[in-house]
């Protein structure tokens, strides 16, 4: 959930600096709304939560994938490359803590059943 409101705050801090009437510039901030929404459903259904740690996972590569390959694609520049930019940080620190997390919950089921 921290991870998605930092993707909040960075999508709608882009499109308030740069003037910006392009949707484009919220793309952080909806990913952080699927973040957070999926955080609180993990919270509210801890039956769930391994299924959509997973969700949340799969979220992360995509974003780090889509906002490298924008960047690159098109050659961003100011506002633009430090959303992207930082949509690949804060979904590459997601996405690594999510792979530790899903070790030691796998290392935690074996040694549990040993």
């Amino acid at each position: 959930m921290i991870a998605g409101a930092i993707l909040i705050v960075v999508g709608v801090f882009v499109t308030l600096v740069s003037d910006s009437g392009s949707v484009t510039a919220l793309i952080p901030a909806f990913i952080g709304v699927v973040f957070v929404v999926l955080g609180a459903l993990g919270r509210a259904k801890p039956d769930l939560n391994h299924h959509l740690m997973h969700a949340a996972a799969a979220l992360a590569l995509l974003a780090i994938l889509g906002s490298l390959g924008s960047a690159i694609g098109r050659g961003s520049t100011g506002w633009a490359l430090f959303a992207q930019l930082a949509t690949v940080a804060v979904a590459t620190v997601f996405l690594v803590l999510s792979i530790l997390s899903f070790r030691a919950a796998r290392q935690a089921r074996e040694a549990a059943a040993n």
